[in-house]
């Protein structure tokens, strides 16, 4: 079946609501809610107050994981201070999926570049998922969306060393970054969004925001400031067919001046090739029918 992808041009709090609602799934048991809590100086991140309308529908957790790199975000102690300063306490519990070891570890029988994820442990303390993606740019993927919040986004410090690296470490303190070729980069975070599709098979839900659209990562201290026009919302549950949705939404933003500085972050990084070897895994499609709402 080709899959649907709900479309909203109005960005609040409650659309965010009406649009899962659309997708007529009942996440069931603990849900967690996987989001990007931002990093410390970012002003882009969408903030607490925006999310909470959708959160507390679903009574779900708010989960993350630590980074691989250096910022106030890859080390429990300081990135647990971060979560309580951006907010994030205030409304939600939240769980640091990696806070205590050792890392789960999940195959990727069919896995072109990585044959297993680590995953931080308390992933498997759940029994749904709804993940809730803030589509924009990113330095290494040239776009972040639902298959980076599954992928990056899941994966332990280890974990995100082992992607990042394109299967070459998953040792955080050595350079990484320099050991990875850019399409086995992206092919290792299809590979490892697979595994948490997997593990949630019939129980997992997508949510991308296309506001404040900047060439830059959440992840970025030092981000550029949006460049593109706000888009709108989409919900699918298919990951593949919600971020194809969002590029297709961006490739046909033609009047939009920021259009071209946008793209070319996208293209120079090669990061459709993420979404085309998803498809290729058989975990989604790229082919969807985009159903338009209020």
């Amino acid at each position: 079946m080709t899959p649907k992808v709900f479309f909203s041009p109005t960005i609040t709090p409650e659309n965010v609501v009406a649009l899962y609602c659309a997708l007529g799934i009942d996440l069931p048991g603990k849900v967690a809610v996987k989001l990007h809590s931002g990093e410390k100086g970012n002003q882009n991140f969408l903030r607490p107050d925006f999310w909470k309308p959708m959160i507390d529908s679903l009574g779900g957790t708010v989960v993350e994981c630590n980074t691989a790199y250096d910022g106030a975000r890859n080390y429990t102690d300081r990135h647990v201070k971060l979560i309580e300063y951006h907010g994030w306490n205030k409304y939600f519990n939240v769980d640091l999926m990696d806070a205590e070891g050792p890392d789960v570890i999940w195959p990727i029988p069919n896995g072109k570049v990585l044959k297993q994820n680590l995953l931080g442990r308390n992933i498997e303390h759940y029994d749904s998922m709804l993940v809730l993606a803030h589509f924009k740019g990113h330095p290494m993927g040239g776009y972040g969306g639902a298959l980076k919040q599954l992928s990056i986004g899941c994966a332990s410090s280890r974990g995100k060393a082992l992607i990042h690296s394109g299967g070459y470490t998953d040792d955080q303190n050595v350079c990484w970054d320099k050991h990875a070729q850019q399409d086995r980069f992206l092919e290792a975070m299809a590979d490892a969004a697979s595994s948490v599709v997997e593990h949630f098979k019939g129980r997992i839900a997508f949510i991308n925001v296309m506001k404040n659209i900047s060439v830059d990562c959440d992840c970025c201290a030092v981000a550029e400031d949006p460049c593109m026009r706000d888009i709108g919302i989409l919900a699918s549950l298919d990951p593949v067919a919600i971020d194809q949705a969002c590029m297709d939404l961006i490739y046909a933003a033609k009047d939009d001046p920021g259009q071209a500085h946008f793209l070319d972050r996208v293209e120079s990084r090669h990061g459709v090739h993420t979404i085309e070897a998803a498809a290729k895994l058989g975990y989604g499609q790229r082919t969807y029918e985009l159903v338009r709402l209020p």
